[in-house]
């Protein structure tokens, strides 16, 4: 029997998906598909002894095609078909059409592609005592990382666990995440994805994973092979017991998800989901029936239907509710708050949606706030509840020690230390206007788009031939300086420098207000040997090392004592710092350690400022020196006339003990003291951390 016509009272339109129905019969399920082009549906499913059965869904309402099917049962594939219409070829052997909410996707040989089908999958799963972490966002470090990656390489994972979620999970890796100050790891796509087409041909894949096919399943292929054997519901557990043992380390985990375009590719490329189901309602048109494209890889889904922001909804709170997830990068996110305009909004209704939402409005949402499409670029303007990825952060702290230093190092000019200053103070002139904080701006310099950390201080131009593009591909203006040489060199001043560099890079974003963001290696000087778009590496090239030199763990080290201070500094100050005003305060000094003039901060000459961090109760807690001049300069510390000027009470005789600086020779001084008023060294180029 395959369709239960005697009971059609139990179908149901909703919940959208294979449901198993009420009642102790395992294998008679509820099945509900979005298909409003398509006047009937037929769906395809292999029975327990392998056998491939077809039933129609005889009802219809509102565009969703639905009945009560047997025989499904767990771990059985399916997929959907219009009925009456001619199968491409046997089940099982040709590519039908993927339910939307498949839980678990299965591949199977079809010839010279692979043929997709959805699988029913068990959720039930023991979480025990495990508890999400909800870690404040002043409170957040974000370690973003590939899951595969990660761990590939790692000497201390067992290599049946290497590139899984075990793997991250492992005690070496969560021992190394809370040693180094994570509190969040924000993983690259774990949705089921696909290679684009033209990858193939060169023999490289989508290592990245941006190009989805299954928004409700987890990619097998970041499961052990262990879990991949025993079927789906035993990739999802891995996952789940991953999510588990984070959390009960205290660190949490964000999805980065890609709701902006689907693996279904260009207009007229195969139907493998959406395409089939309702390509009119899925996906963005223009009048005259093109897709309009604002992502850049082919298609756009159409956020101004309310069935496709059901559908993002029903993925996103099956995240949170199945899995622990707690937060998502949503990437490309402008695409996803255009209106029927295709005119972004910020009061567009999926932003309203999840803000009301009961499940969603109580995790992390971050923004990637642009996408390729006309006034794509929307930094700052997603609503209160959101923060977002500050590229004008990165931007400018690439230009003041980069660029800038490139320029200098030229006989040039150089820019203003005030467009920093803004960075520092948590960019409130960019994220002021839609009404939000300092910890709405997520404080990046590397993503795993562009260069790394290392790279960007040893390449003036990308290098990414092994993509198989002639290196037209990935982005040319980088910002980057390689101090002299491109690429690896053996001079011990240009490594020295380089290294300068990448330390005042690190402790600008760990130190500016707002919520930092490393990418995985960065911490240790991870290169890419200059490919700024390693998205189809999966290898060495790509992988994290943890076979690490002497300037390596140099630079591990300064990374770990910058999120120790980093911490010291937020424990000592009120909850709500540094989101409300009156909780905090920023001040800041010239070399004479008095208070900046307006003509000190328009000046392209004046690159040398101090910033001391405080709270209204007179706690002084940190004193910031930013040196961008390509000599040592001295500076008088701040005087208590000058404090007193602010209006800091009772500041007394003000102590300063230096903590930490990225030049070596002031890093030798660690633990001396100084009064306010006093003269110290600036070293060039570098970054000095004095606790008051």
């Amino acid at each position: 029997m395959s369709l239960i016509t005697e009971i059609p009272q139990l179908s149901q339109a909703f919940p959208l998906g294979v449901s198993r129905c009420a009642g102790d019969q395992p294998d008679i399920f509820n099945v509900a598909v979005y298909a409003p082009d398509l006047e009937a549906v037929t769906i395809h499913y292999q029975g327990a002894h392998g056998e491939w059965t077809e039933a129609q869904l005889p009802e219809l309402t509102d565009g969703v095609h639905h009945g009560v099917v047997e025989g499904l049962g767990e771990s059985a594939r399916y997929a959907f078909w219009p009925a009456g219409a001619p199968l491409p070829g046997e089940p099982g052997e040709s590519q039908l059409l993927l339910d939307p909410y498949g839980r678990a996707i299965d591949t199977l040989p079809a010839g010279d592609q692979p043929a997709y089908f959805s699988v029913v999958v068990d959720k039930a799963f023991d979480w025990g005592s495990s508890r999400r972490p909800a870690t404040r966002w002043r409170d957040t470090v974000i370690y973003e990382a590939h899951l595969k990656g990660l761990t590939q390489l790692h000497p201390d994972v067992p290599e049946e666990l290497r590139g899984t979620y075990a793997g991250l999970a492992h005690p070496a890796m969560i021992g190394y995440l809370r040693e180094l100050g994570i509190t969040a790891v924000e993983l690259l796509p774990i949705h089921f994805h696909i290679d684009e087409p033209h990858l193939a041909p060169l023999g490289l894949n989508n290592y990245w994973g941006y190009n989805t096919l299954g928004f409700f399943a987890p990619h097998p292929q970041y499961a052990t092979e262990a879990a991949r054997q025993a079927g789906p519901k035993a990739v999802q557990d891995e996952l789940k017991g991953m999510v588990r043992l984070l959390h009960e380390a205290g660190i949490e985990v964000i999805l980065d998800v890609v709701y902006n375009h689907t693996a279904e590719g260009p207009q007229g490329g195969p139907a493998l989901c959406w395409r089939g189901l309702s390509e009119m309602k899925y996906y963005r048109h223009s009048d005259d029936g093109r897709y309009i494209d604002t992502t850049g890889c082919g298609n756009t889904v159409n956020f101004a239907e309310p069935r496709v922001i059901q559908f993002a909804l029903d993925s996103l709170r099956y995240w949170v509710d199945e899995f622990g997830i707690d937060g998502f990068r949503f990437d490309l996110a402008v695409a996803l708050c255009r209106d029927e305009n295709h005119q972004f909004t910020p009061r567009h209704p999926l932003l309203i949606a999840i803000a009301a939402d009961t499940v969603l409005s109580g995790v992390k949402l971050i923004a990637e706030p642009w996408d390729v499409g006309y006034n794509g670029w929307q930094t700052g303007n997603f609503p209160q509840g959101w923060a977002d990825w500050n590229d004008r952060f990165r931007d400018t702290v690439r230009d003041f020690w980069l660029s800038d230093q490139a320029a200098l190092a030229e006989g040039g000019g150089a820019g203003t230390v005030a467009r920093l200053a803004s960075c520092l103070a948590g960019s409130a002139d960019v994220f002021g206007r839609s009404g939000r904080t300092a910890v709405s701006s997520i404080n990046f310099v590397t993503a795993h788009d562009g260069f790394t950390l290392a790279d960007l201080t040893a390449y003036n131009r990308k290098h990414n031939e092994a993509n198989g593009e002639a290196n037209r591909d990935g982005h040319n203006h980088n910002r980057s300086y390689n101090h002299g040489v491109e690429g690896p060199t053996e001079q011990e001043r240009i490594l020295a420098a380089r290294a300068l560099t990448a330390r005042n890079l690190m402790a600008t974003q760990l130190l500016a207000l707002g919520v930092p963001m490393i990418t995985a290696g960065d911490e240790f000087g991870r290169s890419q040997h200059g490919n700024n778009n390693a998205y189809c590496q999966d290898n060495e090239l790509a992988w994290v090392h943890w076979n690490h030199d002497e300037d390596a763990r140099t630079m591990l080290t300064a990374t770990r004592e910058l999120l120790r201070i980093r911490r010291e500094f937020l424990s000592e100050q009120p909850a709500g710092y540094p989101a409300r005003e009156d909780t905090s305060y920023l001040l800041w000094f010239n070399e004479d350690g008095e208070p900046m003039s307006p003509e000190q901060w328009s000046d392209p000459g004046c690159r040398t400022v101090q910033l001391l961090l405080g709270s209204p109760d007179g706690t002084l807690d940190g004193l910031i020196v930013i040196n961008g001049h390509l000599e040592d300069r001295h500076l008088v510390l701040p005087t208590v006339s000058a404090l007193e000027r602010f209006g800091v009470p009772e500041s007394g005789s003000q102590m300063f003990e230096l903590r930490f600086s990225t030049a070596a020779a002031n890093a030798k001084r660690r633990g001396a003291r100084l009064h306010g008023g006093e003269t110290d060294t600036a070293a060039s180029n570098s970054i000095t951390v004095y606790r008051a």
